[in-house]
């Protein structure tokens, strides 16, 4: 039991299920949007907000084919708003977050047997090889 409430309380576990209930959330925000606000747009276009009613028959058996025209654009306009008004702006703003340094190599190639040594080195450990000292940067 002391496992399970330590599996639980895990920090990720916790993350996931709130992620999980903001997606869903997020989720029906933007469906909302494609269907009550898009979808209309682009049927004053077209002249008809969804093509559902465009199908096929066989064998009086109907091929529904505009129901899959519908949601196929509907996923298409929400991958887009997703993309251009989530996606982008995060990933603008991680690059400015960006502070890190560029880190100064404490290594070096030795020039004859191409191991790894130090950069103040003047002899190389593993060819004992003299290698002239590397200038300060």
């Amino acid at each position: 039991m002391g496992e399970f409430k330590a599996f639980i309380l895990r920090g990720n576990v916790v993350d996931l299920a709130v992620a999980v209930v903001i997606g869903a959330a997020f989720g029906a925000v933007i469906t909302a949007l494609v269907a009550d606000i898009i979808m209309p747009i682009l049927g004053a276009f077209g002249g008809k907000p969804t093509f559902d009613q465009y199908y096929w028959t066989i064998n009086n058996s109907q091929i529904k084919v505009g129901s899959f025209l519908t949601a196929l654009v509907a996923f298409l306009i929400l991958a887009a708003v997703i993309f251009f008004f989530v996606i982008k702006p995060v990933n603008w703003l991680m690059s400015r977050r960006k502070t890190e340094l560029p880190v100064d190599p404490a290594t070096r190639d030795c020039p004859y047997c191409v191991s790894s040594i130090p950069v103040a080195a003047t002899r190389c450990p593993f060819c004992t090889s003299d290698v002239s000292a590397a200038a300060p940067a």
